[in-house]
């Protein structure tokens, strides 16, 4: 099943959840793609 969960607040990629499983992070009260939340990682380090 895929559905649409909403959409990155940083890029407005789409992000999905697929068989129960969010192909994005959920932080802070945000939703980020894995690409944007891992740049944001790198960026705090």
């Amino acid at each position: 099943m895929k559905e649409l969960v909403g959409s990155c607040e940083r890029c407005g990629k789409e992000i999905f959840c697929l068989d129960g499983f969010l192909n994005g992070v959920h932080k802070d009260g945000r939703v980020l793609c894995f690409e944007c939340e891992e740049d944001e990682e790198q960026k705090s380090s």
